[in-house]
């Protein structure tokens, strides 16, 4: 086990590291759609690629969720096969959001050694939902 000071200082390893060996300008929460963001998450578990719906606004966040729900076809036949879609999903904290998201399981921010095919992952998989949303951004946004 590390300790929470350990744990912090090696998260903070692996982005420097992520930003320096993959160094690009990413969507991210720059999406021109209020509480609508691309994320990384990298735990002692697994990583992820999603998208958040957090819209505190219920209708919004259905709006969204709706319209990248009637695109999911495209979505995992053109873009992600493995796409999960949760239009309910409790974060940490007990906020309710949607999301959509691509995991890979079988890594640890505390194991150097699956960083690397993280990095990968991250990438790979980034870079297809921000294409897949550049593609559909008009639509989404409507």
């Amino acid at each position: 086990m590390f300790s929470r000071e350990e744990s912090k200082k090696i998260r903070q390893e692996f982005w420097i590291a992520f930003g320096k060996s993959f160094p690009r300008k990413w969507t991210l929460y720059n999406t021109g759609i209020r509480d609508f963001a691309f994320k990384f998450h990298f735990d002692t578990k697994k990583a992820l690629v999603v998208l958040d719906i957090e819209d505190q606004d219920l209708e919004n966040r259905i709006k969204y969720y709706e319209k990248l729900q009637s695109l999911k076809t495209v979505l995992t036949e053109n873009y992600l096969p493995e796409a999960v879609y949760e239009d309910i999903y409790f974060l940490d904290n007990g906020k309710e959001i949607s999301r959509i998201y691509v995991l890979k399981e079988g890594v640890s921010i505390h194991n150097k050694n699956t960083w690397q095919e993280t990095m990968e992952f991250f990438v790979e998989k980034m870079d297809r939902f921000e294409e897949f949303f550049e593609d559909f951004r008009d639509f989404i946004k409507a």
